[in-house]
């Protein structure tokens, strides 16, 4: 019975938090495309062209706004001149001094090839959960500058080319892509960028003998877009301040003047408007996917048709610089910034093209060559596409709506309604007040922008209260279900009255009602599902809550007891405000455990008489691990880090084979050696298996990390050696099983020799270090959680034999394992800090820019996301198999169920999910925006993962023998040589 509420116990579990972490697409990720709307363009008098007949768009994925404009030494010298500081990029600068208008494009997060130049293209910020459908194709047919043209011929990656072309008109797009091997990580990515620029000159070559090819290149509203990776695959590989990032940017400087100059020349007629930009930036450590602002901004340069000319001020700077820019020698220029969206308005104006719908781009009118007039249409234009858009998106929240509540300044009540507004902005141009029509314009778009927002965000606060009182009730329910589980072992029964189910069912069906009416999406009936049967639930076993309590506090009498309670309590609730804390600041963790490796002095000073060993050996562990939160989450590739942690590995291999039988019989209790696990040939003969796997892999490592550094790529057979030695060590568990040797702290080290080869291949830098240490704290955690508890029940046996009726009664169930205690609390509490260090330890998990693809290239050179993706999680997944697998065995050496500190955990796990629910933020940047959402998103799916780790416990260590409570040992799996424990504490201790 105990197992199977157990089991649908982790399954609520799971499917809750999976159910309500989607909460957060209905709340924060609402996507912001809707159909239906007016298409906008300038209209012009007869005769009247827009200002360019076609427009080129030159993106380089990756490039940094400073690395663009910085000056930097010849990337590869072979003279002393070649030495000296000078612009990487000498054509373009000389679009910024001479011929057009430049500035500093702002994108959003996240900061990904996808959303940037969705962005860029199409206007629109895509919510933020677009980045994980994918970089190849898109599942909504947004709008863009492609579609609305007559014409757009576009080359470059697989990876972003295809979703602009699917997503347009049959036949509006080509789209020319080379083959997804060509994104090689292991070599320089100049032949990427190469092979556009060939290919863009082969178009306009067959154009010379192809008329009907020519006759469409000559048509007005054309344009033609070259995505250009190599930037973005250099920087990875090998960092933007690398010379071959920066020796890449000298070849895509030479090859936009090139096409600039081939495009002018089949032309002759001066009408072509060129933009250059990027669709994000990268870190310093070549990464990615947040707000750091070395991602956010990127370079803009717009020239040709239609762009306004620089203006130079002879003295002084120009408006626009600040310290960013004070190094790019351009300050006798005025530096015009932009919103990454705004491009789109830009590129749609220049060619004489309607907005694309759902642009929310603000048309940068210093970019334009037009005059005041012009600017003022221009302006109007924008502002009636964007009003358009919040007109579309009120009607359709207003008809699902019992009492629509408006956007007040868009309403009747405020003042003027926007065609009232749209109509006095008409006025002021047609009277020839150009200059405050643009202002109203400006404002009348903030204001539609605002407008959105608000129909965004509507229903946020309704949603915002049913997903807290959610959370609250798994709370309530989680401790309600380990109390009846784990400390009254099911004595009680649920209590169910008539009114308390008429009330929670009625209250269920008038929110369904509501939603019916509403037309809500059906996640919200499971949003209100959820709450409504856990607080059911808690209510109907409120009898349960009532006998646990008695039990848990029923022996707290004394004034000092209920203070040491009480101080129990604040440090449990300020270590968890703490991880919070730590999501942001890494070095919290560092402090968490300085004050951890003091625990065993909490435990008196009789039991570091006894234990001093294992006491100093907790102390210096803990002291080793809060040295890996204070070294730097993003890291550079060191070979003699890797080898250094794979050698430690080999070593503890080596040692156990050594010293076998003193460790397992020190870490039996034992007195005398356990001779027979000496003959388990085939055990010891697996074990140097394991120890060879990881000497392999780090040759092979080595080899593969040098091959590359010297841009020779990775070697087919090192390859292949790789992917062997990574499967063969994942399989060796299944290798055991010929000769089972069941010792808890055998079953430990098969463990951690499986995944070692892993976190040597997929390692960087400090990683294998940190595995190290990771894995001799979590031994010695459970030691000495097991040694602290015999020893409290050795002092305490006297006061245990005096219970209350409660606890009798409770004692008087068979049951082979104890119940939960307060103290049982704190192994939790620790388990839980160990799971959130397995995560910070060796990066910032909540920042996607923290990942490398260093760590994968060994085994996967050539791009692919979702592979190379699977391969990063294998690694930050494997701390938590080794989390899973202690706690399992420390479950069975305290003497509770399997599943309690799990349970307990779990527990526990969502105060931090709730902290961050309500530290969201909805307004401020998007760096704020983005990590609070990301905060969320991983301490809610905590507890899908602790979960998760409770079955892979169960089959780690299914059969392992431990030491029990009273000396017997006992099996993992549930069966004894004793067939029951009591319920409380025995009597016998047993040794250290």
């Amino acid at each position: 019975m105990a197992g199977a509420s157990r089991f649908k116990f982790l399954a609520v579990a799971m499917v809750f938090h999976l159910v309500y972490l989607y909460s957060i697409f209905d709340i924060y990720f609402v996507s912001p495309i809707v159909s239906g709307m007016q298409l906008f363009q300038l209209q012009r008098s007869a005769g009247e062209k827009a200002p360019a007949d076609r427009l080129v768009l030159f993106v380089g994925d990756g490039l940094r706004a400073d690395k663009a404009f910085q000056s930097f030494p010849e990337p590869y010298p072979k003279t002393d001149e070649d030495l000296s500081p000078r612009p990487l990029a000498p054509f373009l600068r000389s679009r910024v001094l001479e011929h057009g208008t430049f500035g500093v494009s702002h994108t959003r997060v996240p900061t990904e090839s996808r959303p940037g130049h969705v962005a860029l293209i199409a206007g629109l910020y895509e919510d933020v959960s677009a980045v994980a459908t994918g970089w190849k194709l898109n599942p909504v047919n947004f709008d863009s500058v492609f579609n609305r043209s007559r014409h757009t011929w576009s080359w470059g990656s697989p990876d972003i080319l295809p979703m602009f072309e699917h997503g347009a008109l049959p036949g509006r797009i080509d789209a020319y892509c080379y083959d997804a091997e060509f994104e090689d990580f292991s070599q320089d990515a100049l032949h990427l960028d190469l092979w556009v620029f060939d290919h863009v000159k082969e178009l306009f070559a067959a154009a010379e003998k192809n008329s009907t090819l020519n006759d469409a290149l000559r048509q007005d509203k054309i344009v033609f877009f070259l995505h250009l990776l190599g930037l973005d695959t250099t920087g990875h590989s090998y960092r933007p301040y690398s010379k071959e990032y920066l020796n890449n940017i000298k070849v895509v400087d030479e090859g936009v003047k090139e096409i600039t100059n081939l495009i002018q020349k089949f032309y002759a007629d001066d009408r072509t408007a060129f933009v250059f930009t990027a669709d994000h930036g990268m870190s310093d450590w070549g990464s990615h996917g947040d707000g750091h602002p070395d991602n956010t901004r990127t370079p803009l340069i717009a020239w040709g048709s239609g762009v306004a000319k620089p203006i130079i001020y002879q003295e002084g700077t120009a408006p626009g610089h600040d310290e960013y820019s004070s190094d790019w020698d351009l300050a006798q220029i005025k530096r015009h910034d932009t919103q990454q969206a705004d491009i789109a308005a830009l590129m749609a104006y220049l060619v004489g093209l309607e907005f694309p719908a759902n642009s929310v781009g603000e048309l940068p009118l210093s970019y334009l060559s037009a005059d005041t007039k012009g600017k003022a249409e221009a302006s109007f234009v924008n502002a009636q596409e964007i009003l358009e858009m919040y007109r579309v998106k009120e009607v359709n929240k207003k008809a699902k709506q019992l009492r629509y509540q408006p956007y007040e300044p868009l309403s009747e009540n405020h003042g003027k309604l926007p065609d009232a507004r749209l109509s006095s902005i008409r006025d002021l141009i047609n009277l020839g007040r150009f200059e405050e029509a643009v202002e109203e314009s400006a404002a009348l778009m903030k204001l539609g922008l605002e407008g959105m927002r608000y129909l965004q965000t509507y229903d946020w606060l309704f949603l915002r209260a049913l997903v807290t009182i959610g959370y609250l009730g798994w709370i309530a329910f989680a401790l309600t279900t380990v109390i009846d589980l784990h400390v009254l072992h099911g004595t009680t029964q649920p209590s169910r009255t008539t009114g308390a189910v008429v009330f929670f069912s009625s209250l269920l069906v008038a929110l369904y009602a509501s939603f019916i009416v509403s037309q809500s999406p059906v996640t919200y009936y499971a949003y209100a599902l959820f709450p409504v049967i856990f607080w059911e639930e808690v209510y109907a076993r409120r009898e349960s809550l009532a006998r646990g309590r008695q039990v848990l506090l029923g022996h707290i009498k004394t004034g000092t007891k209920v203070l040491s309670s009480v101080l129990n309590f604040i440090t449990y609730v300020g270590v968890i405000e703490s991880l919070a804390l730590g999501y942001i600041h890494r070095e919290i963790f560092t402090i968490l455990f300085i004050v951890a490796s003091l625990f065993p002095v909490a435990l008196g000073v009789s039991f570091l008489q006894k234990h001093i060993t294992l006491s100093a050996t907790w102390f210096v562990s803990c002291l080793v691990m809060s040295t890996f939160t204070l070294l730097p989450a993003n890291k550079v590739e060191d070979v003699e880090l890797i080898m250094l942690g794979g050698s430690i590995m080999v070593a503890v291999g080596v040692l156990y084979l050594v010293f076998e039988d003193k460790l397992l019989a020190d870490f039996s209790g034992s007195v005398k050696p356990q001779s027979p696990q000496r003959q388990n040939g085939i055990s010891r003969a697996l074990i140097g298996i394991q120890t060879g796997l990881i000497i392999l892999a780090m040759i092979v490592t080595r080899s593969s990390a040098l091959s590359m550094q010297a841009k020779q790529g990775l070697p087919r057979g090192n390859q292949i050696v790789g992917w062997l030695v990574l499967v063969i060590s994942l399989l060796m568990p299944l290798a055991h099983r010929l000769q089972p040797n069941n010792h808890y702290l055998h079953r430990l080290l098969v463990i951690f020799l499986t995944c070692a080869p892993t976190f040597v291949i997929l390692t960087i830098s400090y990683e294998g270090l940190f595995y190290v240490a990771f894995s001799l704290t979590l031994v010695t955690w459970v030691r000495l959680e097991h040694h602290g508890y015999v020893f409290s029940q050795s002092i305490q046996k006297q006061v245990e034999n005096k219970k209350s009726s409660a606890e009798t009664a409770i004692e008087a169930v068979a049951t082979q394992f104890r119940p939960l205690s307060l103290s049982d609390a704190r192994v939790a509490l620790f388990f839980f800090v160990l799971l959130q260090s397995a995560f910070f330890s060796t990066g910032n998990i909540a920042s996607v820019s923290s990942f490398s693809l260093e760590s994968v290239l060994r085994l996967l050179p050539i791009f692919d996301p979702f592979s190379q993706g699977a391969l990063l999680v294998l690694k930050i997944m494997i701390p938590f198999v080794l989390v899973s697998a202690n706690l399992g065995v420390l479950n069975k050496r305290i003497g509770v169920a399997p599943s309690a500190l799990f349970m307990l955990a779990m527990s526990l796990s969502d105060i931090l999910t709730l902290y961050f629910f309500w530290v969201v933020k909805d307004e401020g940047s998007w760096l704020e925006i983005g990590s609070t959402i990301t905060h969320f998103a991983i301490a809610s799916l905590l507890c899908v993962f602790v979960a998760a780790l409770e079955g892979v416990s169960a089959a780690f260590i299914a059969g392992v023998e431990v030491e029990g409570l009273d000396g017997c040992k006992s099996r993992v799996d549930g069966s004894q040589k004793k067939e029951t424990l009591p319920a409380t504490t025995n009597d016998k201790v047993p040794g250290n």
